[in-house]
């Protein structure tokens, strides 16, 4: 089992033996050191800390150069942590490094990105609402409708599928699999979409 941080670099496709077209997204995974182990007696729960993308010491702060420091681990820009599940902990250790190597083609994982925004949308964009008549004089083709009720209980209930700000929200799609890795590039191929837009940074873990 495993678990890395990556980049989405984009689509592109393959064709299968038997001609089917099968579309692929490139993440360049890795290579991630192991910044922090955290254990149930130290930390109060178990989990691993990883880093992923080189930077400059002028863009990192002086408490996470020392955190860094401390672990032997280069200056990385973003850090996240994955439960024992994903990362045993007894099977690593800080200063380690997780690359794709870790990833068998045919497993089958769970990205976890930040969709696109699309920014303030209507009641039909964001929830799939029907639209109104079109014809006849209406003016109420794409409104909400009714929103709630009259003299009782005179207010809006919480959670009202409503206008508002659409995207931009922490999504994770599951049951992707891997279907080629690139151990020389750190590029992993997975097969169908995953959430966010190019350029965005990815969580892989086993689904």
């Amino acid at each position: 089992m495993a678990a890395i941080i990556g980049r989405k670099v984009g689509m592109t496709q393959i064709f299968a033996e038997d001609g089917q077209r099968v579309p692929l997204t490139v993440i360049e995974a890795g290579p991630c050191p192991v910044v922090q182990v955290k254990t149930e007696e130290r930390d109060g729960y178990e989990a691993v800390q990883l880093g992923f993308g080189a930077a400059k010491a002028k863009h990192i702060n002086k408490p996470e150069q020392g955190h860094l420091g401390k672990a032997g681990a280069p200056l990385v820009r973003h850090l996240h942590e994955f439960s024992a599940a994903d990362l045993g902990v007894d099977d690593i250790a800080e200063g380690e490094v997780v690359t794709v190597d870790s990833f068998a083609p045919g497993s089958y994982v769970k990205v976890t990105g930040t969709s696109k925004g699309k920014g303030y949308a209507g009641t039909i964009k964001r929830h799939n609402f029907k639209s109104g008549p079109k014809s006849h004089g209406s003016h109420n083709v794409r409104q909400p409708g009714s929103i709630g009720a009259a003299a009782y209980p005179a207010r809006v209930f919480k959670g009202i599928r409503m206008s508002g700000h659409m995207g931009a929200r922490q999504v994770t799609q599951r049951g992707l699999q891997v279907v080629d890795r690139d151990p020389e590039r750190n590029i992993l191929l997975i097969k169908g979409a995953v959430p966010g837009a190019v350029g965005s940074i990815v969580f892989v873990r086993p689904d």
